[in-house]
């Protein structure tokens, strides 16, 4: 336990940084499921989903909560498993 006011307050700080952070980072992973989920059972709503996906990645990535290159990836493999199913569609 802190002793000093400012290692206090710090403490109270970090305390609520982490809370947000894991709100913002369950959120993208329950986006990203759903959207594979919805890419997997061939929804007509996928599109919308991975560009919300999409969205909230960056916005976290913005904020500092994932690595640029973490972000990235999941955005690529996203888009990749998008157009794949999309090109196995357009085929039939």
């Amino acid at each position: 336990m802190p002793n000093k006011k400012s290692a206090i307050k710090a403490l109270r700080q970090s305390k609520k940084k982490q809370l947000r952070n894991k709100a913002i980072k369950d959120n993208v992973k329950k986006l990203v499921k759903d959207s594979r989920k919805s890419i997997d059972a061939k929804s007509g709503e996928a599109k919308d989903l991975v560009q919300q996906t999409i969205k909230a990645v960056d916005k976290a990535i913005q904020k500092g909560i994932l690595k640029k290159n973490t972000g990235n990836r999941k955005k690529s493999r996203l888009m990749k498993k998008l157009n794949k199913a999309a090109e196995a569609e357009k085929n039939k």
